[in-house]
């Protein structure tokens, strides 16, 4: 059985791999596409700095206003009060308001419109036209500098005429810090709010009102283009391109430490278990680079299910070799005494008869009790624990008193035992008529507890094991009283039975008879 679908699509391990390590090294290079705050940020640098700027032009031209005794009256509209700077006077800090991602972009400026400025204000603007035009060449910005109407006085080549049409300059003029983000371009759409181009294709205008005795006196108005974010990063390519390289180097690292922890490691176990389904046995030994714990475990747990896979195949075979063997003798023996008292044809006397009869009883008995004692051994072999224990003492009360012998408890009768009374009893049952086929007429059993295991011994005063037999006394169907009845399985049941209950069972030395230990949980 396949259990894997053929009809259901399923990517590669490197095919998720790769996909992955692309989405890691796109992320920071996508980010630079939809990472507004910088370009915000952009925006409000540009937005600070023209404040700056307009902060300074706007008190030399204050100055010079006052220097030039212009009456109050000729002077615009008064500035309300603002509790707020008050608070903080003689401190009145402006800060940037632009938000690249929430304001409208507004068409380009609108022209300016012919117009007469008061002769006063154009006089002062004369003086301080150089200082705006050598301060543009450092600055990049461009510098107005309005009248209290709206007019220019100085800066670029809109002198004389208005501007008080701007939105923003109207503001001023009222007396309120005002800016506004602009196209730069006439006639083109406003970019989308999640344009690449959204921050390279505005200005920045800036109305700044300047103060006089507590009305307007004009208006500083600036504009420049903020820095783009490509353009940013051209000026940072050393530091993006040592970024660049540590984002590759970064990706084909974590690809590096993933295909040999994770890749490598399941690819060599898969053609491992290829070579172990195809019956390589050599295969059946550890990776030699198992990358992390859990592959290690994976590893281990693996192996370990295959040896045992293997062993029971192994263990299946001979089974198989040595049933097949147990039950073909009485079967040709059955055969051949059904086949003579058959072909007799009445030349047989009845002695002869009884004799060939009973020799088919007794192997149809053997077949019998083998039958049931492979049933037996079955189901040990396949006994799950159930948890229970007992003692010494309680499981031999419950086997029946054997005549032929005398089984006694020397020490540790009462020790708790992690198996059940019944599966103990059929232990000591098993070793006990072994110990009786074998001209045994006592058998001792002791019992110590060592932590959490309990060893028990089981002795007895018989012929004993011989040293050639000693090494096959757990192999099914080894006997020396076939003759007598025996069928060589009664120890493979005791050791599966044990094995069940996590315990053990070996042949150890003895000055007499046999002496088996056996290794069980306490309960």
């Amino acid at each position: 059985m396949r259990w894997l679908s053929k009809e259901k699509w399923r990517p590669r391990l490197a095919t998720v791999v790769v996909a992955i390590l692309i989405v890691v090294m796109a992320l920071p290079l996508v980010g630079l596409f939809f990472f507004r705050l910088y370009e915000n940020q952009l925006i409000r640098q540009t937005e600070g700095e023209l404040i700056a700027q307009g902060a300074v032009v706007a008190a030399v031209y204050a100055d010079a206003v006052r220097a030039a005794g212009i009456a109050p009256e000729r002077l615009g509209a008064p500035i309300s009060a603002d509790p707020a700077r008050d608070n903080n006077y003689p401190y009145q800090p402006i800060e940037p308001q632009l938000d690249l991602a929430a304001d409208d972009v507004m068409p380009s400026r609108p022209a300016a419109v012919p117009a007469t400025a008061d002769p006063a204000f154009a006089a002062v603007g004369a003086r301080l036209d150089g200082i705006l035009d050598e301060t543009q060449k450092t600055t990049l910005a461009g510098f107005r500098l309005l009248d209290p109407h709206g007019v220019v006085i100085a800066g670029g080549g809109e002198v004389g005429q208005s501007l008080g049409q701007a939105e923003e300059v109207r503001r001023a003029l009222a007396g309120a810090y005002a800016s506004e983000l602009r196209l730069r371009i006439p006639d083109q759409p406003p970019p989308p709010l999640y344009s690449v181009s959204r921050g390279t294709k505005v200005r920045v205008f800036v109305a700044l009102p300047v103060e006089v005795a507590g009305r307007v006196a004009g208006v500083v108005y600036l504009s420049r283009t903020p820095n783009n974010i490509v353009k940013h990063l051209y000026g940072e390519r050393g530091k993006v391109t040592l970024a660049a390289i540590a984002i590759v180097g970064g990706t084909l690292l974590i690809a590096l430490v993933f295909i040999r922890t994770v890749s490598r490691p399941i690819y060599a176990l898969i053609e491992r278990t290829k070579r172990i389904a195809a019956g390589d046995r050599e295969a059946m030994r550890p990776l030699a680079h198992h990358g992390t714990r859990e592959m290690a475990a994976l590893s281990a747990a693996f192996l370990d299910m295959a040896q045992k896979l293997q062993s029971r195949s192994d263990s299946i075979q001979t089974f198989a070799t040595h049933v097949s063997h147990e039950l073909k003798s009485p079967l040709t023996a059955i055969q051949g005494a059904a086949e003579l008292l058959r072909d007799s044809d009445g030349t047989m006397d009845e002695a002869e008869r009884r004799r060939f009869s009973n020799n088919i009883v007794t192997d149809a008995g053997r077949l019998n009790l083998l039958v049931r004692r492979l049933l037996e051994l079955a189901r040990a072999e396949n006994l799950a624990p159930s948890g229970e224990s007992t003692t010494l003492h309680a499981a031999l009360a419950l086997l029946p008193v054997d005549t032929r012998l005398e089984a006694r408890i020397g020490s540790g009768g009462d020790i708790g035992l992690g198996i059940s009374g019944e599966n103990l009893a059929i232990v000591l049952a098993n070793l006990i008529d072994n110990s009786a086929r074998h001209s045994a007429k006592q058998v001792t059993i002791d019992a110590a507890a060592a932590g959490d295991r309990v060893t028990v011994h089981v002795g007895d005063d018989g012929d004993g094991i011989s040293a050639s037999n000693r090494t096959k006394v757990f192999e099914p169907f080894f006997t020396t009283r076939r003759e007598a009845g025996g069928t060589g399985m009664g120890l493979g049941i005791v050791l599966a039975l044990l094995k069940a209950h996590d315990g053990t069972i070996r042949l150890v030395d003895s000055e007499r008879g046999t002496r088996f230990e056996i290794d069980l949980p306490v309960a």
